[in-house]
């Protein structure tokens, strides 16, 4: 018995010196790969921008990369329980965000747009603050969501708020029909559109905001590496480059 326990714990120790191996030897990155051209599948393998640049700052720590694709709304309390190193999936800089994580310097910026049937009503930004109350769909736990919730907890407008898992659920609810327009990040609202016959985006956008990677608050020394790598990345042109061939 004693030496099935003894090979039982050596086991033990081994898997788990293997397993804190493994670790030290990869980044884990969390995305949410339903944000084309920022992440996305394609062809089985995961694509976009985030991705790109990810694959970057791993091959600059000499890293192996492992992406973990999660609920958008899972990610932060991935990264903050380091169950994930470092998030990277469109993350807009908050206040209400830097409570639970860090943000690496901005890679991006991007703007908050709407996108609405082609003979939709809704003609402008300003068309949500009137009288109709429109059904607004988001994306859970975007800046989209966050900024017009709030407008609504403050009486600003009557519209109501209908929150999806992913841009493409909100999208296929406002084809159907369920919601009168989607609030979400430029690019991938292009894309949509660009993929989906009768919708088009309004002229004017929503918000203007910054991307940024997240990042544990108990991992001050890799956020130290990436504001670093994301700085060379972008003096010798890596970041527009990847920019430019998902952007066109």
């Amino acid at each position: 018995m004693r030496k099935i326990l003894l090979g039982l714990g050596l086991f033990v120790a081994l898997f788990l010196s293997a397993c804190t191996s493994n670790e030290k030897d990869t980044l884990r990155v969390a995305t949410n790969a339903n944000f084309p051209p920022y992440e996305y599948i394609e062809n089985g393998d995961y694509a976009g921008i985030d991705i790109e640049i990810a694959k970057q700052i791993a091959k600059e720590l000499n890293l192996k990369l492992d992406i973990q694709n999660m609920p958008f709304d899972s990610i932060i309390a991935a990264v903050a329980s380091n169950k994930a190193d470092i998030g990277i999936s469109g993350f807009t800089v908050t206040d209400e965000r830097k409570k639970s994580i860090n943000f690496s310097d901005s890679y991006a910026k991007s703007k908050q747009a709407i996108i609405v049937k082609d003979d939709s009503s809704i003609k402008k930004v300003d068309d949500l603050y009137g009288d109709n109350a429109y059904r607004v769909g988001v994306q859970l736990s975007t800046t989209g969501a966050i900024y017009f919730g709030d407008d609504i907890e403050n009486k600003k407008t009557k519209a109501t708020l209908h929150e999806y898992h992913n841009g493409a659920d909100a999208v296929a609810a406002l084809i159907a029909g369920k919601i009168d327009c989607v609030i979400i990040d430029e690019q991938p609202a292009k894309s949509f559109v660009a993929s989906n016959r009768g919708l088009e985006i309004l002229a004017t956008e929503y918000v203007e905001e910054e991307y940024a990677i997240i990042v544990s608050k108990e991992k001050e020394e890799l956020l130290k590496k990436i504001n670093s790598i994301i700085s060379k990345l972008k003096s010798d042109g890596t970041i527009d480059a990847i920019q430019k061939k998902y952007i066109k």
